[in-house]
């Protein structure tokens, strides 16, 4: 399952920090320095904070091997590339094989999953692949609360296949993939935060996300409003993120938001005028659904039904380079620019986090 709060901010290459320090005009000056590929829009969960759940974005596949080759060998030095969308990449046969492509081109590659299919064998092969992040949303700290926003129940199955590739990374001295835990923060399970780091440091963890929610302004499954959490709507929610950083300290855990912020942070509202227009996404990266559609980011698909109202391109037809400076990526800059931003962006910084 996609996650929208996989920024490129976060443990980001240096060259992504110079590049975003540019003027932002309708074209980009510089070549986006992160991919995001969706390997798949298949997925064996049912997740009730998730588009392709409730509705289906694109036909459902794979990303060819052809699609995949093309997209990047098109920008062979690009410093960052996330191989996940709405779906889960480790169902995807040729998946160690797009991050050993990757990795021979210099490229930081991670993906967020969501465990069930982290076997010794698959695990094996994203070891020797290089793959340098996995990040795995388990969003609960028990089975009841997993079920609840997964859709099956598999908790204990995904405990174990964390704890099995722990083992498996000691006995063979691989120090990547950095392994991290995710919590999407609910109403439903913002209480289990605490018990998610003590989870997290069971199971050999040392890193842990709090994500915030994206939602449909009208709402669907618990992609919902009052479902979503706002640091500074309620004592209770501050709380228990303070008792879970202080027992994260405790532990010798990170524990962070998104977006390179600290988790009571990544829940306020933006104040300014026109939060969105405080994105950087539009001048940074470029996102590719498995079919080859060009989108703004990863959380466009949670923002709002349908692609059609914000496919920028399409990679089956056209170059990387006419997308990204083209005549469809130029307006949506401006209107990210100006007091009428695209629909799917005018809920940052307000319904969800930059």
């Amino acid at each position: 399952m996609s996650d929208p709060a996989s920024t490129t901010e976060t443990i980001a290459p240096s060259r992504y920090f110079a590049h975003i320090a540019a003027e932002r005009g309708a074209v980009a000056e510089a070549e986006p320095v992160c991919l995001y590929l969706e390997t798949t829009n298949r997925c064996n969960l049912l997740c009730t904070t998730c588009p392709r759940t409730f509705e289906a974005l694109e036909p459902p596949g794979d990303m060819s091997w052809e699609l995949f080759a093309r997209i990047v060998d098109q920008f062979p030095r690009i410093a960052r590339v996330v191989l996940h969308g709405v779906g889960e990449p480790m169902m995807v046969p040729a998946l160690p094989r797009m991050i050993r492509y990757l990795k021979d081109r210099g490229s930081y590659v991670l993906f967020n999953s969501n465990g069930t299919l982290l076997t010794a064998r698959k695990g094996r092969e994203l070891i020797e692949a290089g793959l340098d992040e996995l990040r795995l949303s388990l969003d609960a700290a028990e089975p009841e609360a997993f079920a609840l926003v997964r859709g099956r129940d598999l908790f204990t199955r995904i405990l174990r296949n964390i704890r099995n590739f722990r083992v498996l990374q000691r006995e063979l001295g691989a120090a990547t993939p950095r392994v991290s835990l995710w919590l999407t923060g609910l109403q439903e399970t913002i209480g289990q935060l605490p018990a998610f780091v003590r989870l997290a440091h069971e199971i050999g963890i040392e890193e842990v996300y709090l994500q915030r929610l994206v939602y449909f302004a009208e709402g669907q499954g618990l992609a919902r409003p009052q479902s979503a959490l706002f640091a500074d709507g309620s004592g209770e929610e501050n709380r228990l993120i303070g008792e879970a950083a202080a027992l994260a300290r405790e532990l010798g855990i990170s524990f962070n938001a998104s977006g390179a912020t600290d988790p009571a942070s990544s829940l306020k509202q933006e104040a300014a005028e026109q939060p969105w227009s405080l994105c950087r996404r539009p001048w940074s990266l470029m996102y590719f659904t498995a079919h080859g559609r060009a989108i703004p980011c990863c959380i466009a698909p949670f923002s709002m039904r349908g692609y059609d109202s914000f496919t920028l391109g399409d990679a089956t037809q056209e170059t990387l380079r006419e997308i990204w400076n083209g005549p469809r990526y130029q307006a949506f800059r401006r209107a990210l620019l100006s007091d009428r931003p695209s629909p799917a962006c005018a809920g940052c910084g307000l319904r969800w986090s930059l």
